[in-house]
């Protein structure tokens, strides 16, 4: 691995914007920032900004690869795409299916990590999250309505197994029977909890955040809204300061004044940005098949084909976080911010992303002044 300092305007670090200065990079990790001049090469990025690589804690795959495919080559292709755009870590996001074919999901995940061969060049696999199936049928939206089931710790124990250890987000509707003590046995387990497709009252909402529950899935979408008389899920999202929020940002799922609306409720550092991306996001416009259901993928979205309805994201997070930046929602560092080092401690994975720290991995990113994505780098070196 090579060592060398990046010249460049500006530098996300953990407490502070920085810059111009220096950060070098020292076999593949970070060194600490300065603003003298080291000695050695200079690789030199004037006009530009230096982030932390882009975490996406949402999304189902890339590349024509999905998770529910069982294919762990595949899980490798949409690795190999998605640090070509900007994003250097994720977690692998099942759907609702049956819990046997969720475990073989897992099971490749899982494969897909150990197989890697030293020199593989895509996004680090930070952990699994399982999107389902404990939902409920009047929020089902694109996962399939066939295979919800009431949450079982027990079977999530079989699948937190053949993951290796490596599930780190489950989602439920609080509403179903035993979703309180799923929650608290996930907590125990040092698992997120995360409310959606749901139903549920505030109430209900609330019991499920007392017990544990941290985050709430793609807010807005797949689950009871806000009305002055009945607060619903969107209302506990909005009042319940320790959690997390994510935000389809892709221009299609929420308008940029509902997005602002959940920044202002809860501050930028506790809103998430994820795509929800599905596996033919990176492909041409056309007919796929996403979670066993049948989509069409048109004008920058993805559609169920029988419904009509949105079926999920197609967007990179480099673009998301470029949308929220010219929304004039939150700065261009809040931007970047939300999409790594916050996005990082929503899925309680900032310990190994997220952040330029001295000593981590060189993963990082390379915007111009208007947050276009211009390069990413793995362990210091260059994504071609």
């Amino acid at each position: 691995m090579s060592t060398y300092a990046i010249y460049a305007d500006r530098f996300v670090l953990p407490g502070s914007l920085a810059g111009p200065g220096y950060l070098p990079v020292v076999d593949g990790k970070f060194g600490p920032f300065t603003t003298e001049k080291p000695a050695g090469e200079v690789v030199d990025l004037s006009g530009s900004w230096i982030a932390p690589g882009l975490v996406d804690t949402h999304i189902h795959g890339f590349y024509d690869h999905a998770t529910a495919d069982i294919d762990a080559a595949g899980v490798n292709v949409s690795s190999a795409a998605l640090a070509r755009r900007g994003t250097t870590s994720w977690l692998p996001t099942t759907f609702t299916e049956t819990p046997e074919h969720i475990g073989e999901a897992c099971a490749s995940i899982a494969e897909a990590d150990e197989s890697r061969e030293p020199g593989f060049v895509g996004a680090r696999i930070q952990g699994i999250y399982l999107e389902g199936p404990f939902f409920t049928m009047k929020h089902v939206g694109a996962q399939n309505p066939a295979f919800l089931i009431d949450p079982s710790v027990e079977v999530f124990d079989d699948w937190q197994r053949r993951a290796g250890g490596r599930v780190v987000k489950s989602a439920l509707a609080p509403e179903r029977d035993g979703s309180v003590a799923y929650v608290t046995a996930l907590d125990e387990r040092g698992v997120v909890t995360c409310i959606g497709h749901t139903d549920a009252t505030y109430d209900q909402a609330l019991a499920a955040v007392n017990a544990g529950a941290s985050c709430f899935v793609h807010t807005y979408n797949g689950m009871r809204g806000l009305h002055h008389r009945d607060p619903g899920v969107v209302g506990c999202a909005m009042t319940t300061p320790s959690t997390y929020a994510e935000l389809i940002c892709d221009g299609h799922h929420v308008t940029p004044a509902a997005v602002d609306a959940v920044v202002r409720s809860k501050g930028w550092d506790h809103v998430v940005l994820i795509t929800d991306c599905l596996g033919c996001g990176g492909m041409p416009e056309g007919e796929y098949v996403s979670g066993g259901l049948p989509v069409v993928m048109r004008d920058g979205a993805c559609y169920l084909r029988d419904k009509d309805s949105l079926a999920g994201s197609v967007a990179t997070l480099a673009e998301v976080v470029k949308n929220v930046y010219d929304w004039g929602i939150v700065t261009a560092d809040q931007a970047i911010r939300m999409a790594t080092e916050v996005a990082a401690r929503s899925a309680r994975v900032d310990d190994r992303c997220g952040f330029i720290k001295p000593g981590r991995l060189a993963d990082f990113v390379v915007f111009d002044k208007d947050l276009e994505l211009k390069a990413t780098y793995l362990a210091g070196e260059l994504v071609k």
